[in-house]
């Protein structure tokens, strides 16, 4: 189970990247262009940065890829392994497999692929880079014969998040610093470099001044537009103008989870997001099967700090049974419990609301007590969650009020050690270990819920605009103060 703790943070890194684009293939989300004439095909370099949605465990998703003669060359995943197919006109099917699976969806990862075919060396002519280390362990890999021209570069379709040449496998996830080089094999050190407090840890570094070459291009996501000019969301900042067109993504999918800034999501890998259908990067979270349980485990489960997200109702569901909110995550692990958070006999503990009738519920050890009925919430409404883990209080609200537990307005998130009208202030649920954001269903029902969540980068429109002290975050509501998004630099600094 992926977990990002401070330890995995880094508050400054130098050179930060301030957007990505957010692809969802349930809305078959793309970016094309078609070049005017073929470039470079003997050497080529292709760097980007990603965050993966959803693991294939079985089948294809392709990231990138350049139309040639009915077939689609570039980079996808078989079966979680990434594969790249540089094909050369020579027929030598020239491909890369990797033997490593790439199935974390909490983690940002850097791919450099250049080839150069000039090279006399075989093994010279296409090289892997993962986070700054080459990669040397393959299922099967086949060079390209000496000077041979590939299937990628030529003046044809080339795709974003999507088959150049079918209308299937598309790709679920992040994508930013997405750079194309024309004409030059270009050394992996000039993208990216080992932090030097966090020598583990791959950053990247600024491009700008690379030569792009007349097919490259650099997409930076800077720009929300739907228009395929410099205004875009496929927006080419190399110089080259190489604007791509978008395919089904609005300025929504424009995002600011980035590779030098990770934000909270919840996980696919965890064992309770198969009882429900996670999109728009593992933010959108639906139930509709009859079904008893909670969806925890989110990326960022911190264990101190104060920590403020919201969760937008689109559909609420029947009764009080759609319930949100945190859990101590621990008691989920230790327990190896995958149901609801208020089921009888559960021994996870934490608090939650009722996104229907707005019950607040506080379990500990499988003991749950109900508080008052503080009115129906409707569809569109949002509710808020502040933890203060550093004096054991948890805070809920409502479209900017906060309750208290009789169900009135009184809740005060920067009373700091008063912990005026938490809904909790439990000492076992907030015991040091982490704390996740949480999903779950009281009882089995057949009707549909559907919630989203903001942890600071919403996937959904959010006019907003209110950060935290820091300045990250696009929330609905007033972040209260001292609490911070939950995200990997306030992490690095609060968590």
């Amino acid at each position: 189970m992926p977990l990002i703790l401070g330890t995995n943070s880094i508050k400054d890194t130098g050179f930060d990247v301030s957007n990505s684009v957010r692809l969802n293939s349930g809305s078959s989300d793309a970016l094309t262009k078609t070049f005017s004439g073929a470039g470079n095909r003997r050497t080529l370099t292709m760097s980007m940065w990603m965050k993966r949605s959803k693991n294939i465990s079985s089948g294809t998703d392709r990231v990138f890829g350049w139309k040639n003669n009915g077939g689609n060359y570039g980079f996808q995943f078989d079966n979680d392994q990434l594969r790249i197919y540089f094909d050369g006109s020579g027929g030598t099917n020239s491909t890369i497999l990797t033997n490593r699976v790439f199935r974390d969806p909490s983690a940002w990862i850097h791919l450099l692929f250049k080839v150069d075919t000039t090279q006399s060396t075989e093994a010279d002519r296409m090289r892997l880079y993962i986070n700054g280390t080459e990669e040397t362990s393959f299922s099967s890999r086949v060079y390209p014969a000496l000077n041979e021209q590939g299937g990628m570069n030529l003046g044809n379709i080339c795709k974003i998040g999507r088959s150049s040449v079918a209308t299937n496998s598309y790709y679920d996830g992040y994508l930013c610093e997405l750079a194309f080089i024309d004409g030059t094999a270009v050394a992996h050190t000039e993208f990216g470099e080992f932090d030097s407090d966090s020598p583990t840890i791959w950053k990247p570094k600024d491009i700008s001044g690379l030569t792009f070459g007349t097919n490259g291009f650099y997409l930076q996501f800077k720009e929300s537009g739907t228009s395929q000019n410099s205004s875009g969301l496929g927006a080419d900042t190399s110089g080259n103008d190489n604007h791509f067109a978008v395919e089904n993504l609005t300025s929504v999918d424009q995002s600011t989870d980035t590779c030098t800034n990770n934000f909270c999501t919840f996980t696919t890998t965890h064992p309770s997001a198969a009882n429900f259908t996670l999109s728009e990067g593992n933010l959108k979270v639906v139930k509709s099967a009859v079904f008893t349980g909670g969806l925890s485990g989110s990326s960022i489960m911190p264990t101190t700090g104060k920590w403020y997200f919201e969760a937008l109702i689109n559909e609420a569901g029947n009764g009080d049974r759609t319930r949100v909110g945190v859990i101590n995550y621990s008691t989920q692990v230790e327990n190896n419990d995958t149901g609801t958070l208020n089921k009888e006999g559960s021994s996870l503990s934490g608090v939650t609301t009722s996104c229907k009738s707005a019950k607040h519920f506080e379990t500990v050890n499988g003991s749950t007590t109900e508080y008052t009925n503080s009115g129906d919430f409707a569809d569109g409404n949002i509710v808020q969650f502040a933890m203060d883990l550093d004096n054991k209080a948890i805070y809920i609200g409502r479209n900017g009020t906060f309750l208290t537990q009789s169900g009135s307005s009184g809740g005060n998130p920067a009373s700091g050690s008063s912990k005026t009208g938490a809904i909790s202030t439990n000492t076992t649920i907030m015991n040091g270990e982490p704390m996740s954001a949480f999903l779950g269903h009281s009882a089995g029902q057949s009707d549909q819920s559907d919630i989203s969540f903001n942890f600071g980068s919403p996937p959904y429109s959010e006019s907003g605009g209110n950060s935290d002290g820091n300045g990250y975050g696009n929330f609905n509501q007033s972040v209260p103060s001292g609490y911070y998004a939950l995200n990997t630099k306030n992490l690095a600094e609060f968590g």
